[in-house]
């Protein structure tokens, strides 16, 4: 390692490490080192993603083998060690992450897609997936490469640092939606953590009217909090009929589609006004029925997303640092790394009203 502070850096650090189906275990190991264009970052807080307890079922195309794999992709902490050609940071850097590195050599990568790196999953030439691909933050220390780091203000905490990558996702919806939100009446279907973060995200790009769509009623208020204007309890409530009668038949320009249901997109495909737009930025994990005759005849578009290409991430950092963002109310559990099982559990079961579930792997 190199230009390593403080002196006490440990040769080993605890971790939690995937040995097979849904089996976790702790364990101590070597503190990896950082490469030329790399930095170790000494980790804070690491956000539980869905898409961990996924990978923890069954792996993911590209997934590190059972014994490497270490989990955590949504994580923040401090540059403690530079590799040999860094200059861009300094030690002591407080800063975020996210978790693509792509190839560099693919055609996507160059356009600035690399979260479809066409070498995804290799290695030997050059693609990183932090989490998934490479090692995660349920560790004390992680390396990660310069191009996805990002320095964030004393003002801004870990916690809601970690959850950088969840708004730089929905910027890219966005993006791949057009780009354009101010003025647009915007449906958001599943209040989890993305649905969530859309919705705050909509609101600080000036949509017209936000409504956000969800069946649990403690996730609704979390809605409220960070500005929804219209919160619809699906348990109890239409949600076509609301927004029918809200806009006077019309229904809403873009919809995005944060469930992963049926009938999250039968909702998304109905509510979307003639030449609206459906944005799928949740994964759905078995195949969906989508009426085509809906969309051909009414001209709409269905568009699907995955990560936070196209420099996303960055712009979230700033939404966040300049407050137009705010993220804090979806962070409602932390706990030590030694006790992630209990936090595992308290995500899955959605224990207490838990959004969002940080690990504090230094405690």
């Amino acid at each position: 390692m190199n230009n390593l502070s403080p002196p006490s850096l440990p040769s080993t650090m605890k971790a939690v490490v995937l040995l097979g189906p849904n089996r976790l275990e702790m364990r101590r190991i070597p503190v990896p080192s950082p490469g030329p264009d790399d930095v170790l970052i000494r980790v804070e807080s690491c956000a539980i993603c869905r898409s961990d307890l996924g990978m923890m079922e069954k792996p993911f195309p590209g997934q590190s083998p059972y014994g490497e794999t270490i989990l955590g992709h949504e994580y923040s902490g401090t540059v403690v060690a530079l590799g040999d050609t860094v200059d861009e940071f300094e030690i002591g850097d407080r800063v975020t992450v996210e978790a693509h590195l792509g190839c560099g050599r693919c055609r996507n990568c160059r356009l600035g897609d690399y979260t479809s790196c066409l070498n995804y999953g290799n290695r030997a030439k050059g693609h990183r997936c932090n989490g998934h691909v490479t090692p995660g933050a349920y560790a004390q220390y992680v390396v990660n490469h310069i191009n996805t780091v990002h320095k964030i203000p004393d003002s801004l905490s870990f916690d809601e640092a970690s959850l950088v990558t969840n708004l730089g996702c929905v910027l890219y919806g966005i993006e791949n939606l057009g780009g354009y939100i101010a003025g647009e009446r915007v449906l958001v279907i599943g209040a989890g953590p993305l649905g969530l973060a859309a919705a705050a995200a909509a609101n600080a790009l000036s949509a017209d009217k936000v409504y956000l769509s969800d069946v649990l009623a403690d996730r609704l208020e979390v809605g409220k909090k960070i500005g929804v204007q219209r919160t619809i309890d699906a348990s109890a409530e239409d949600p076509l009929e609301v927004i029918l009668d809200d806009t006077k038949g019309l229904g809403v320009n873009y919809a995005i589609e944060s469930s992963g249901t049926q009938a999250g997109l039968d909702l998304a495909v109905k509510a979307t006004c003639r030449n609206g737009k459906i944005l799928m930025l949740s994964i759905a994990h078995k195949p969906l029925k989508v009426d085509l005759e809906n969309l051909s005849l009414d001209d709409k578009d269905i568009i699907t997303n995955r990560g936070e290409s196209r420099a996303n991430v960055a712009r979230a950092v700033s939404l966040l640092a300049k407050d137009r963002v705010d993220l804090r109310p979806l962070v409602t559990h932390g706990f030590p790394l030694d006790e992630y099982e209990t936090a595992l559990a308290v995500f899955r079961e959605r224990k207490g009203g838990a959004v969002k579930v940080i690990l504090h792997p230094q405690e």
